[in-house]
């Protein structure tokens, strides 16, 4: 089997390594975080479109080239704040550089710890911050990145989430239901 990291050009950025309150320890690169299991910190974003009950949410289906969790459905995009960097700064970057579009009014809906063995030796281990926004333009993805792109209602998302629980990658089944909480 190849190795994991051998093209991901983000292997060597340093991550916000956090204990179980989310103050920053330390760091570390990518790789080590995820190869020991190390907890550090994360962003979720969701996009919307829309109001009320014509609220729209684009979710992305990982590329299968991806280090991890390739081929399965998340939320808009993640990724980690880099040192200094503020996590909605790091969610209006990662939008853009991901999604190839904008985003609008991003907030914080709230942050969970989580860990899930992803793959054959890499580790998820994040507290992971939920943020939520409007979407702004026309969604060009990065193909590294993301597969596909789907707009879908909250009834959608919650049959999916409830029928198809393996099509998600780890942490998407948390963050979506956080977000499909504040628009309830």
């Amino acid at each position: 089997m190849a190795d994991a990291f051998e093209h991901d050009p983000a292997r060597n950025d340093a991550l916000i390594l956090v204990d179980e309150n989310d103050r920053e320890i330390g760091t570390a690169t990518k790789e080590q975080a995820h190869r020991e299991g190390l907890l550090h910190r994360a962003f979720s974003v969701v996009l919307t479109m829309g109001e009320g009950a014509e609220t729209r949410f684009l979710i992305a289906r990982r590329a299968s080239c991806k280090y991890h969790s390739g081929g399965l459905w998340a939320n808009t995009c993640c990724s980690h704040p880099r040192s200094g960097e503020d996590v909605l700064d790091a969610a209006y970057r990662r939008v853009r550089e991901e999604v190839g579009c904008g985003a609008a009014d991003l907030r914080e809906l709230g942050a969970f710890t989580y860990r899930a063995d992803v793959a054959e030796g890499i580790v998820e281990h994040e507290t992971d911050h939920v943020v939520i926004g409007a979407c702004v333009g026309e969604p060009s993805p990065d193909p590294k990145e993301i597969e596909e792109l789907s707009w879908v209602s909250a009834t959608e998302l919650r049959s999916m989430l409830t029928q198809h629980p393996e099509q998600f990658a780890a942490w998407a089944p948390q963050v979506l239901s956080m977000v499909l909480e504040s628009y309830t």
